[in-house]
């Protein structure tokens, strides 16, 4: 009998591709513009470029499955961070107005800790 749970690693491998994507591309925006950047975020240019470096980093970790659960705990600070920015600094609730609240954040939190937790699934390069 065939069970669904016989592809729960090639599920963890789709989601790893799909969260690594989004920080390599939230990183590579940065990237590009980091001045416009760090006036939307209020926060120093070099700030930025860090910032920008550790997601792409952190991204392609994940994707590769090299070192995935060291990249998904820096990411899963940085998404602390900007909902600590949202909440406290920005006095923006869990929707947000226009949709800039921090639901999202917490979205990939939990995907984040599902490959934390399951050491990203037997398709990782590196451990």
């Amino acid at each position: 009998m065939f069970h669904l749970t016989q592809l729960t690693d090639y599920g963890l491998l789709f989601l790893r591709i799909i969260v690594g994507a989004t920080y390599i591309n939230s990183g590579y925006r940065d990237l590009k513009d980091p001045d416009a950047r760090s006036k939307s975020i209020e926060m120093s240019k070099g700030f930025i470029i860090s910032l920008a470096v550790a997601e792409i980093a952190g991204g392609a970790g994940v994707i590769l499955g090299v070192l995935q659960q060291l990249a998904t705990i820096g990411l899963v600070l940085i998404m602390l961070g900007a909902i600590q920015k949202k909440i406290f600094v920005w006095k923006t609730g869990f929707w947000g107005n226009d949709g800039f609240g921090w639901s999202y954040e917490l979205t990939l939190i939990s995907m984040l800790l599902i490959i934390l937790f399951t050491d990203g699934g037997k398709f990782v390069l590196v451990r």
